[in-house]
This record gives C-alpha cells, structure tokens and sequence, in this order.
C-alpha cells in the first residue's frame, strides 16, 4: 500500500510503487531497461530522450515504455 513517501503508476499496464519524486531514467533503470533503446510515454505524451533524466513522476501517471522492433 503506498504511502505520502512512495507514488503508484501504472507500468505497460502493470501497477508499480516507486518513491516520490522518481525520475523517469530512474524508473527505466529499476525496470530492466538499462541501455536498452526504448521510446517513453506518460499519460500518452511522448517524452524525449534528453528529458529522462529531468522528467519527474506523478501518483496516478500511465508510463509506457516501448523497444523498437527491426524488420525490412
């Protein structure tokens, strides 16, 4: 159950618990992702690459994180 000092978001549909004031490189790092490529969205707003690091999240937000698929 989350607390005033942890938020709860919503993960590719997952629910997760992370503390306040997380960072969304932060969130990438702790759920695998590491180096990987991936594009992100918040609440269904694509966020920039160079805005991981800067761009905080919200109790209540919808993250979803996607890796690129190579075909031709």
């Amino acid at each position: 159950m989350p607390n005033r000092n942890t938020i709860e978001v919503s993960h590719n549909g997952e629910t997760e618990h992370l503390a306040a004031n997380t960072f969304l490189a932060t969130a990438i790092s702790r759920w695998g992702y590491g180096d990987k490529k991936v594009a992100a969205a918040i609440n269904g707003d694509f966020v920039p690459r160079t805005r991981y690091l800067d761009t905080a999240l919200n109790d209540g937000d919808m993250i979803d994180i996607v890796r690129p698929i190579g075909g031709g």
